[in-house]
Formats: C-alpha cells, sequence, structure tokens
C-alpha cells in the first residue's frame, strides 16, 4: 500500500518528536560520535531554530541547518595565525547548546558519575594579570571568584577531558549522540550567516549587548589583566549567567564572551588541506586542543568569530568550559 506524501512526513515528525521527548536512564558505555549523519531527505530534515530537551534537566538544543562558509581570515596574531581562508561545506543539520553547561547540569554529572575534578587547582590571573597561577582548592565548584558560584552561569575549571566525559555521559543518559562541536561547526555556528571580523557589525556598543568581554564593568572591579577594556558596558565584571545578553542569528548564547569553549579538534596552525567537510582534524598538533569564542576577560581582538585557542587538554581555567553538539 502506498502511503500518501503528507501523511509519511507527519509519522516521521511523530516520531522524532517522541524521541526528543523521551527521558531515558543509565549511564554511558561509549563516548560520542565525531560528527552528524548527513541528512539526505528533506521529510527527515529537523527544522532550523527548533529547540528541544532530551530530558529534564539536560541541555537545552538549538537545531542548526546545513550550510557554507569562509572559515578564518587571513590575519591574527603570529603565533595564533587564524587562515589561510578555506571554504567549508557542512551537508548535515546538528543540533547545539543554546547555552554553555551551566553549573547545574555539571554538577548532576559529577553526583550521578561520581566524576573527580582535577587535583591540581584552578588557574586564575596572577598579579598584573600577565600569568596565570593554580590556586590551591579551587575546582568547578569554587573557581576562586571569592563568592559562592550559581546554578545558571558556566560551568568552569573544565580540562578538555572533563569536556569529554561529562558529553559521553550525557549520551549514555540520553542514549542520543551528544559529542564537542568541531571546529568548523564552532565557527559556523557563532558566525550564523555573518561575513565580518565581528559578528554584531563594527559598532563597539553593540559588543556588549551580544557578549560578555572584558569591558569598563570589569575594568571598574579592578580585573587583572594586563589589556585595556572595551569602551562599552555588559553590566556584567565578571562570568555572566548564561543567556543574559543577546543571542545570535541562530538563537545561540555567549558564542563570543563570558568562558572559552574547548572544542574536539587538535590545534593545526596554519590549517592544513582538511577536513572541509566539517569534521575535527585528529592527526596534527595533538598536545594541544582548539578553543573558540574569547571571555570575559579576554581583550578585544580576541572576541571574534575565527580567533583559535590552542591550549593543553589538562588546562583548568577560570574561564574554560564547554558547549554541547549532538548529533540529529
Amino acid at each position: 500500500m502506498r502511503i500518501p506524501r503528507n501523511v509519511f512526513v507527519g509519522l516521521i515528525a511523530a516520531v522524532w518528536l517522541t524521541a526528543c521527548a523521551s527521558t531515558p536512564s543509565g549511564f554511558p558505555t561509549q563516548p560520542a560520535g565525531a560528527r552528524a549523519v548527513s541528512l539526505r531527505s528533506a521529510a527527515q530534515l529537523p527544522a532550523a531554530g527548533r529547540k528541544f530537551h532530551d530530558c529534564r534537566g539536560c541541555p537545552e538544543m538549538i537545531v542548526v541547518p546545513p550550510g557554507e562558509f569562509d572559515m578564518g581570515r587571513d590575519g591574527g596574531e603570529p603565533e595564533r595565525y587564524e587562515g589561510p581562508v578555506r571554504r567549508v561545506r557542512i551537508d548535515y543539520a546538528f543540533a547545539v547548546g543554546r547555552f554553555e553547561i551551566t553549573n547545574a547540569q555539571y554538577r548532576r554529572f559529577v553526583e550521578a558519575s561520581g566524576h573527580a575534578p582535577s587535583g591540581e587547582g584552578c588557574q586564575v590571573p596572577a598579579p598584573g594579570g600577565r600569568s596565570l597561577v593554580s590556586l590551591p582548592g579551587t575546582s568547578w565548584a569554587d573557581p576562586g571568584y571569592g563568592r559562592p558560584i550559581r546554578d545558571d552561569e558556566p560551568a568552569t575549571c573544565l580540562r578538555w577531558s572533563d569536556a569529554k566525559s561529562y558529553v559521553a555521559w550525557l549520551s549514555g543518559v540520553t542514549g542520543k549522540r551528544y559529542r564537542l562541536l568541531t571546529e568548523a561547526e564552532w565557527e559556523y555556528a557563532a558566525r550564523a550567516g555573518t561575513t565580518g571580523l565581528h559578528t554584531w557589525g563594527e559598532e563597539l556598543p553593540s559588543a556588549c549587548r551580544q557578549a560578555n568581554i572584558y569591558d569598563l564593568s570589569a575594568a571598574r572591579v579592578g580585573a587583572p589583566v594586563a589589556h585595556g577594556p572595551a569602551a562599552c558596558d555588559d553590566g556584567f565584571p565578571g562570568v555572566a549567567p548564561v543567556g543574559s545578553l543577546a543571542p545570535n542569528a541562530f538563537g545561540l548564547h555567549d558564542m563570543i564572551g563570558n568562558i572559552w569553549e574547548w572544542v574536539e579538534d587538535c590545534y593545526e596552525m596554519p590549517y592544513g588541506a582538511g577536513p572541509v567537510d566539517g569534521s575535527a582534524q585528529l592527526t596534527r598538533g595533538c598536545d594541544r586542543r582548539g578553543s573558540r569564542g574569547g571571555g570575559w576577560r579576554s581583550n578585544y581582538p580576541r572576541q571574534i568569530p575565527s580567533f583559535r585557542g590552542r591550549d593543553p587538554e589538562s588546562l583548568t581555567s577560570q574561564i574554560f568550559g564547554v558547549r554541547v553538539a549532538r548529533d540529529l
């Protein structure tokens, strides 16, 4: 019997909605996959911009559509050259965390899995802000803010391996394939269709409407950094609760600013010949991992989607956390 097209599409949508609404239990047995499976049929493609949760307490996800973009730029700091520019085609839809993973979400993972934090302490700025020092006794639960953390603030002081452990656990709990974003996926999601140096345009006040950066409010409290503030005020002298500022065109908050976000890739500079399909580069420069997005105490030239952090997996910094991706 031939099923009418409208009925077939409705069945597909119903199955997808049922999967998103389920709340499975359990613990992870395998790490999340490296990239999404391409969706070739329009009937299977979830609507771009759709928001969903896979379980109570799971991160809120937003569907990001397939697309092409020019990744990187022919510029940047000498030791962190951001080019050469290359055309990247992401031919699959995937989901991205609407927000950075919060303290409440990370606590749920720690309590359920028994995951142990680093014993070395979190790295915080030394006086003058030109170097970092490990502060004994600090961890994600006490990053050294001088006050208790808030549940709705992003979890920080996370190593790359902590981020990987979190997405593996989340995959096991939900039965879905959660993972870190690749560098290409991250930049594509952060740009959200923009092509300029900054995602908010060239007007500096617009930066503080979309990104928690080192600005006038941070300078007033004497945050220890070695550079001057941006001439705008986002209202947050330190880390901000997730979603406090305006989202980008994909509906994603804090892609730029607030905290740095670990990505899957090994760090290669300059970019090599590939991959250019959205997948991760995992063969060269694997003594360091990529990090993206800038943070609340980063200088303004680093608050751009093409800027590439390069950090050892063992780094536990007061401004490093994670945003998750999920295969559809």
